[in-house]
């Protein structure tokens, strides 16, 4: 006899800590507004709502370009991994605290791959984006690297009027905390 898998666990925008998350950015440059957390069978996805007010290095462009997929992917990823964190959502982050989190945000998450495309100019006074955690793995580490995590993502953008861009992402994050040893273990 088949058991039906959980349903997905749905965890609304959490202005608290969107808050927190976002206060690394200087103001005009906290894009995402809000942000949708879903759990399906281990796979985390973050769907999002953002704005643009106004680029901060260069006249409007009137459309999302390279350096603002970058800047919001980086919301994103930031959020969803907090919020993981904080809801014990996805393996490894399950086991992290907040301060494990807050400490490491921006010194150790490091993107060591990164593919984008633009399909349809996306209008940046309102859009949507959304990532997916597609791989998220742990390294030991070795003679030659440190102990790490990895996490293999997609993102894609879009707006209300057929504007669309999707990017992959391997993201690294370096020094991770140890995980506790249980009592009675071999240290």
């Amino acid at each position: 006899m088949e058991t039906a898998s959980p349903p997905p666990a749905v965890h609304p925008t959490d202005e608290p800590l969107l808050a927190r998350v976002l206060r690394v950015y200087k103001p005009s440059c906290q894009y995402l507004k809000s942000a949708t957390v879903t759990t399906d069978g281990g796979l985390t996805v973050a769907t999002c709502e953002f704005a643009i007010p106004a680029p901060f290095y260069i006249d409007d462009t009137g459309h999302f370009n390279a350096v603002e997929f970058n800047l919001c992917y980086n919301q994103m990823m930031y959020y969803a991994v907090a919020k993981s964190v904080k809801e014990g959502l996805m393996a490894p982050f399950a086991h992290w605290t907040m301060d494990d989190y807050w400490q490491r945000q921006l010194p150790d998450f490091l993107i060591v791959d990164f593919h984008s495309s633009f399909s349809k100019g996306v209008k940046v006074a309102r859009f949507h984006g959304e990532i997916a955690f597609r791989k998220v793995r742990e390294s030991a580490g070795g003679r030659n690297w440190q102990p790490m995590i990895v996490a293999d993502t997609t993102c894609r953008y879009w707006d209300d009027e057929g504007g669309r861009s999707q990017g992959e992402v391997r993201m690294v994050i370096v020094n991770p905390p140890p995980r506790e040893q249980p009592e009675g273990s071999a240290q």
